[in-house]
């Protein structure tokens, strides 16, 4: 079986991130029996300037999108492909649009214990966002959420006091960028191949079928 390695390039109040989270899970489902994968979470902020304590995020978003109208029409959107992949957006429950680099930190560091945990930590924090309405910027949500996923609660706690690993995230952000990386989310696999945008579950599916053959492809080659 081979297997590949996928770095998602996204953010935790990206509700296309999260589609696209739920398309790659199902897409996943339905190669299991072939290709092994492998998912790692890189940072990105689409939001960089907003302050530490977040924003009004119905004033934010219609401000970006111009108006209420354009604003309602991309949320009954999103919440009908959202029912589609079993998320339940309820973006009237957001109240705050957060700065996302403590979540960002977050994420890094559970990668640093399990791809398991680091994925635990991203599914809830895009949950806490978009079902639930908490912030995600606040550090008392993100230590319920650290320690669900089973990270120590007070050396989380330690370290979002602290200024752990900021430039380490906005290193990251920035080799995405020059990458070619404009919006998320964004889909690299092995390090060579890239699918931008919530694809279709069986646009994935396609993509890791075609790489998972070229690899075998390239080792049959060197035997």
């Amino acid at each position: 079986m081979e297997r590949i390695t996928i770095d998602v390039v996204s953010d935790v109040v990206c509700p296309w991130c999260y589609l696209g989270k739920a398309r790659l899970e199902l897409a996943i489902a339905a190669v299991q029996d072939e290709i092994g994968v492998d998912i790692n979470w890189r940072p990105y902020r689409l939001n960089p300037d907003y302050p530490p304590e977040g924003v009004d995020q119905k004033k934010a978003l219609e401000q970006k999108l111009g108006g209420a109208e354009r604003v309602a029409q991309g949320h009954k959107m999103l919440s009908d492909l959202g029912r589609e992949v079993g998320i339940n957006f309820d973006f009237e429950a957001i109240k705050i649009g957060p700065n996302t680099m403590d979540a960002h930190r977050l994420i890094h560091w559970a990668m640093t214990e399990s791809r398991e945990k680091q994925d635990r930590v991203v599914a809830a924090l895009f949950r806490a966002n978009f079902e639930e309405g908490r912030n995600v910027g606040d550090h008392a949500v993100l230590l319920d959420i650290a320690e669900a996923a089973g990270l120590d609660r007070a050396v989380t706690t330690s370290l979002l006091a602290s200024d752990a690993d900021r430039e380490l995230i906005v290193t990251e952000i920035d080799a995405a960028q020059q990458m070619g990386v404009n919006g998320v989310p964004f889909f690299i696999f092995d390090q060579q191949y890239a699918v931008s945008g919530a694809q279709t579950p069986e646009v994935l599916a396609n993509a890791l079928r075609e790489i998972a053959a070229l690899k075998a492809e390239a080792r049959a080659s060197l035997n």
